[in-house]
């Protein structure tokens, strides 16, 4: 399985529904980088990506986007396919 990881914030529920549909995937492991109080993570996340909300997800490497993008992805059949490379 590819690796996973996840720019998060403690409090965000769409961050809990990303890691929510990653489980439902069988995701059972991932990095969980958290921003909360430490600007220079979000800074720097935000630097590599282009924006400043969490969660922001990388799957083997590459940047699925955000809770909204990773439904839509799996909506559409790509999840599993990536998280399966």
């Amino acid at each position: 399985m590819a690796s996973v990881t996840i720019y998060s914030s403690d409090y965000c529920p769409y961050c809990h529904r990303a890691k929510a549909l990653l489980r439902e995937r069988g995701v059972t492991e991932w990095e969980e980088i958290c921003v909360d109080g430490k600007p220079d993570l979000r800074a720097a996340m935000a630097q590599q990506v282009g924006r400043t909300s969490v969660p922001q997800i990388f799957i083997g490497g590459q940047h699925v986007g955000g809770c909204d993008d990773l439904h839509a992805l799996d909506a559409k059949g790509g999840l599993l396919p990536l998280l399966q490379s």
